[in-house]
């Protein structure tokens, strides 16, 4: 399969869908997938109509992590030869980071090891009633990658990151609401829907302050006060300066319906 196949972009409007297409494998990731994806992401990160992404996966799975198949070809590597291919992994993780967008996940069936890893760069992650997610890596002797070590304990906390990656055990949709790994649980067949509900609703905020706070919110674990004081006056002088602020504030003061509404959950 080609490229395009393997990582399926649809638009909608002003939303872009990715959808990882290999379900005869679960979505895993292997090398040309995982590559990709990340040109995918690279391409929406420059694409200026896009105001939201939604990630998902074909058929049944959002994604099983690595082909482990895939793993088990091309004879033995060495340590430097395995390291050297993390690279890839590595590009996949700095185009998530560096997509300055809001990213919905919408994780049906199985997110194991690095499709998990892949979710925990959304900015929201809604699971499906039947997810079952997993940090595996340690039941083949891996270690977490995609930037698991990274983002997973500023996800759950570090106590529960180490449970999640020393026990390599399974858990799903109400625990993963429990530990805020993910926002909101959904029936299979509504969970597409809402995504793309919230997705839209991106379409009318300020792109601006969607990407200084996008940012800024990344840079918060590791920053101290002051640098986070200076950054939030910094980016409120560039926000209150942009048209879209000026339209808000004319809108508020006529009584007028607001550009962005958070789309309520329906019950």
């Amino acid at each position: 399969m080609s490229e395009e196949s393997l990582v399926v972009l649809a638009r909608h409007a002003g939303v872009a869908v990715l959808t990882l297409n290999r379900p005869y494998a679960k979505n895993a990731l292997d090398p040309v997938t995982t590559d990709a994806l990340t040109a995918r992401l690279r391409t929406l990160r420059d694409d200026e109509t896009v105001r939201a992404v939604v990630l998902t996966g074909a058929g049944d799975d959002f994604c099983a992590g690595g082909d482990v198949k895939a793993m088990g070809q091309g004879g033995e590597r060495s340590p430097e030869q395995r390291r050297a291919g993390m690279a890839r992994y590595h590009d996949l993780a700095r185009a998530m980071a560096g997509l300055d967008k809001p990213v919905v996940a919408a994780i049906d069936g199985v997110a194991y090891g690095a499709g998990l890893s892949l979710a925990l760069w959304a900015d929201i992650v809604l699971v499906s009633e039947r997810v079952r997610m997993a940090m595996v890596f340690h039941r083949i002797g891996l270690v977490p990658d995609v930037g698991a070590w990274y983002t997973l304990p500023r996800v759950v906390g570090l106590q529960r990151a180490k449970e999640l990656i020393y026990s390599a055990r399974e858990f799903g949709a109400q625990e993963a609401l429990s530990m805020n790994l993910a926002l909101e649980a959904h029936p299979p067949e509504a969970l597409r829907a809402r995504a793309l509900e919230i997705a839209h609703s991106f379409e009318g905020a300020s792109a601006v302050a969607m990407s200084l706070s996008k940012r800024a919110l990344q840079a918060s674990l590791q920053t101290d006060l002051e640098a986070m004081l200076d950054m939030e006056a910094s980016a409120q002088a560039v926000a209150g300066s942009s048209s879209y602020t000026r339209e808000a504030v004319r809108r508020f003061a006529a009584r007028e319906p607001a550009q962005f509404r958070w789309p309520a959950r329906s019950s």
